[in-house]
């Protein structure tokens, strides 16, 4: 059984899952130019310092950069992001983690979007800025976890 093409009808869905519960992982892939791909893969090395790799191929197919709106596409399994999302690896890696966490909660049938989902998927994001400031051994990569990190802390507590 292979992974189906998109993930829209229940018959897919059901597809989808039960392939991600018996430990199916996809080979991600990157579309875009030479600069976008660059960057995708510098985020991407990082994902795998913080030891999220199997949890990000689990639930991400592939990563298309686009001119519009950073978003996850449920169906099609993948993440379409503009150049300005990726720029900063340190936090492109934190977003697509986010995403990733967002469709695990779509295959897993939870409600996935709205306040409580939002929230959910920004603890995950913030674990793992955490995880990746204490594995990277890079100086730059710590501080920038640190910087991110009290971003996320400061724009918590203003509410």
């Amino acid at each position: 059984m292979s992974f189906p093409e998109r993930v829209y009808t229940t018959k897919e869905h059901q597809a989808a899952k039960a392939l991600v519960d018996k430990g199916y992982k996809h080979t991600v892939t990157v579309e875009g130019d030479a600069g976008f791909m660059e960057k995708v893969n510098q985020t991407l090395k990082l994902i795998e310092t913080a030891g999220f790799t199997d949890f990000f191929r689990t639930y991400i197919r592939k990563i298309v950069e686009i001119d519009g709106l950073t978003q996850l596409r449920e169906t099609e399994v993948a993440i379409w992001a503009n150049k300005f999302a990726v720029e900063n690896p340190v936090d492109a890696a934190s977003l697509f983690i986010q995403k990733a966490y967002t469709m695990k909660e779509y295959l897993d049938g939870e409600l996935y979007y709205g306040g409580a989902a939002e929230k959910r998927s920004v603890e995950k994001r913030i674990e793992f800025l955490k995880t990746l400031k204490e594995k990277s051994k890079l100086k730059t990569v710590k501080e920038e976890c640190l910087r991110l990190l009290d971003m996320w802390d400061s724009s918590s507590t203003a509410f």
